[in-house]
């Protein structure tokens, strides 16, 4: 009776705990096999390794296909399984419930449950292993709430009948040993709950691999023992490196649409192509690191990466998941580290992902006033839940540790602290004070923060934050969010704002630059011009610009400048770097035929000059984040809207005199007041003819003079090309 009522539940799917009935069991001193086969209409039981006495019939008890053996004495042994289909096909293999769920520990249980345990990845997910001898692949997922796991997958017809997964504890993890499965075998977690009679096959949250769009299934992979990397001197040169005194120039990319083969949905490079071509261009360009628009699997290419699914794989669309290990190392290797887009902040409510994942609102927020962006169409992590937390820790974690990854820029920050984002009155619900910012959310913030900095040194972590939050970049201990550093929204729409206006309307709106000198120093800010400011209507960077050819180019050529000369660490988006005219289109290559004509290819050069002096000149890079690094010289003229200032490194005698004209009329005779005598070498003018200007300056360099201006005892007297920056050094 008993037996009868365990494989009513089987047959129905409502069994967590099969384990308990299949495999070998003993009863009164008898050896007892059990297997449930709904495919087989006869099977044996076959001892391994073999002998001419170890082949035993199974008899068939229920027509449901519920084998049976019994032994008149209790004895163990491995055996497989020998079957007869319905269509007459003969299949052997080791059964799978012979193997006890073991891998898991108690220990490992407690801090999945805690929230802590930070590798999780090596626990739960498909991993190939080896147990009493026979390889095979363990899976283990998280759903508490589910009357039955089971695996699917191409090994066993996607039936959900064949591999039920026991439930270990009262925390919901659920596991399984499937002997004689290997690498890229396809593969989903059926799950199924007494709630409204929910089955739904999921994707492997943990996966290592999927499928290339638009199949969604796990594929098994192993990491391990596969690549040998070959970045050591540089992880040493990070963990070493104080970033907050050093160049960081980023060039930011999207994989997919940076150079394709074709324009072809999906005739693309693949991660080994994109980095022999990629990371000698970035190189020689003089850029300090490369940022890849999100590379977790998602899939909408419409989301640009920012709708993820597969947290733990690199999108299939570009290669292996050792492919893209050859990225990361190959830039290691010509001293370019690599930030990945990181998204915490929300996921998609794909059928197969992480939405409604065990038949209830499991990674998200069950009242969509706390669980929903309706203006992405996205879901909100519960932040609150321990073991959600621990799957997004773990996530950085695993990039960090699988893939060197040197910085993880997180995206979306804003709408996570609060409750609030982008939503009018009465779709949100107040913290438990009354206000609106997200509790849960900061805590799991400030713990990834402090979490992924203590386990890599040298990582950076960057805020795409775009609001006044306080202290993003200071240390949780002093009350912060404990970023590294955070991109700078405000200079960057600021700065967009003046340079879009006509030359003669821009002494109206001096402030629009000089702005964000009144905040710079309270973050360690990054300033980006990223994918962002490049879509959706906003035109691309050379398209914002006034006036004719000669103008637009001479106004990017500014821009870049003042950029460059600004307190704060650079970002700037593929294809501004020589001036792309159309849109960014990720599905498209960039216009890589614009280096065919002269402008285009001299902003190039002008881009790696700038980039090559900024590496060269600590006054450019050392003291970004103390107003001790920066001091105006003046920023009053507004009728003629020029400004100067000047930039220091940590030792003040070493400085540099940055000067701009963002009017297109020449100022011949220019006094600009400069602390010391001696020559000021003219070290970049961006109006050279090599950058398509018009080759107005100074001959190389002026004389200072014994002339008080501007609050300074010497002088200089320049001239100032139009829509220009002039850099002087004193030598």
């Amino acid at each position: 009776m008993f037996i009868k009522r365990e494989v009513g539940f089987l047959c129905r799917g409502e069994h967590g705990n099969p384990h308990s009935v299949l495999g070998m069991h003993f009863i009164e001193d008898k050896t007892i096999i059990r297997a449930f086969m709904p495919e087989a209409k006869q099977a044996w039981i076959i001892k391994d390794p073999p002998s001419d006495d170890g082949i035993y019939e199974m008899q068939k008890v229920y027509r449901v296909g519920f084998f049976v053996y019994k032994s008149e004495s209790k004895e163990i042994f491995r055996y497989k399984i020998r079957i007869l289909t319905h269509w007459d096909e003969v299949r052997e293999f080791y059964d799978p419930y012979f193997f006890k769920p073991s891998l898991i520990t108690d220990f490992d249980l407690y801090l999945i449950g805690e929230g802590t345990h930070y590798k999780i990845f090596d626990k739960l997910g498909a991993h190939v292993v080896e147990m009493d001898g026979i390889k095979g692949v363990h899976f283990a997922v998280w759903a508490p709430n589910a009357t039955r796991v089971s695996v699917i997958g191409d090994f066993n017809g996607w039936d959900g009948r064949r591999h039920p997964m026991s439930k270990r504890s009262t925390i919901g993890v659920w596991e399984l040993f499937i002997p004689g499965l290997d690498e890229g075998a396809l593969y989903k977690f059926e799950i199924k709950t007494i709630f409204s009679n929910y089955l739904e096959q999921k994707a492997d949250p943990y996966a290592f691999k999927t499928e290339l769009r638009p199949k969604t299934a796990s594929i098994v992979y192993n990491l391990t023992d596969k690549y040998q990397w070959n970045d050591d001197s540089w992880l040493k040169k990070r963990a070493a490196t104080n970033w907050f005194e050093s160049p960081i120039t980023i060039y930011e990319v999207h994989l997919g649409s940076w150079m394709r083969r074709s324009e072809n949905e999906n005739d693309v490079y693949n991660y080994r192509e994109i980095a022999d071509k990629l990371i000698p261009y970035i190189k020689e360009l003089g850029y300090t690191h490369v940022e890849l628009l999100p590379v977790s699997e998602h899939p909408l290419d419409a989301s640009w990466g920012y709708q993820v699914t597969g947290y733990y794989a690199p999108t299939s669309r570009f290669g292996e998941p050792h492919d893209f290990m050859y990225f990361v190392d190959k830039c290691h290797q010509n001293d370019l580290g690599v930030i990945v887009d990181w998204v915490p902040a929300h996921f998609p409510k794909d059928g197969h992902g992480l939405r409604f994942f065990d038949g209830t609102a499991l990674y998200e927020h069950e009242d969509p006033r706390k669980g929903e962006h309706k203006d992405w169409g996205t879901l909100i992590f519960n932040y609150g839940r321990n073991e959600v937390r621990n799957f997004l820790i773990a996530n950085a974690l695993f990039w960090l540790h699988y893939y060197h990854i040197d910085g993880l820029r997180v995206d979306a920050v804003a709408s996570m602290l609060y409750l609030d984002y982008s939503k009018q009155e009465g779709e949100w619900i107040p913290n438990k004070y009354g206000g609106r910012e997200n509790l849960e959310a900061i805590e799991f913030i400030k713990q990834f923060n402090e979490v992924v900095h203590r386990e890599f040194h040298g990582i950076l972590t960057i805020a795409e934050e775009s609001t006044s939050w306080p202290s993003v970049c200071k240390p949780t201990y002093l009350g912060g969010l404990g970023f590294s550093m955070k991109w700078n929204m405000g200079w960057m729409h600021d700065t967009l704002d003046y340079f879009t206006k006509d030359p003669i309307f821009r002494k109206y709106h001096t402030y629009d630059l000089t702005f964000s000198l009144i905040y710079a120093f309270t973050e360690n800010f990054i300033l980006s011009f990223s994918h962002d400011e490049v879509v959706y209507g906003k035109k691309s960077l050379l398209n914002k610009m006034p006036g004719d050819l000669w103008q637009k180019f001479a106004n990017l050529r500014a821009l870049y400048g003042y950029m460059y000369g600004h307190p704060g660490k650079k970002l700037l988006f593929m294809g501004g770097e020589f001036g792309q005219w159309d849109e960014w289109c990720f599905f498209r290559s960039l216009d890589w035929h614009l280096l065919e004509y002269e402008h285009h290819k001299k902003l190039l050069k002008y881009v790696q000059d700038l980039n090559n002096i900024y590496r060269s000149e600590p006054a450019m890079y050392e003291v970004d984040f103390k107003p001790k690094g920066f001091e105006w010289i003046d920023f009053h003229d507004h009728d003629n809207s020029i400004v100067s200032f000047i930039r220091k490194a940590k030792n003040p005698h070493d400085f540099l005199v940055f000067v701009f004209n963002f009017t297109p009329i020449p100022r011949e005779d220019y006094v600009i007041g400069v602390p010391y005598d001696g020559f000021y070498k003219e070290l970049l003018n961006s109006d050279s003819e090599i950058y398509f200007g018009s080759n107005l300056g100074n001959a190389g360099g002026v004389f200072a003079e014994y002339r008080h201006s501007h609050g300074r005892p010497f002088s200089i007297k320049v001239l100032l090309p139009p829509l220009s920056m002039l850099i002087f050094k004193k030598v």
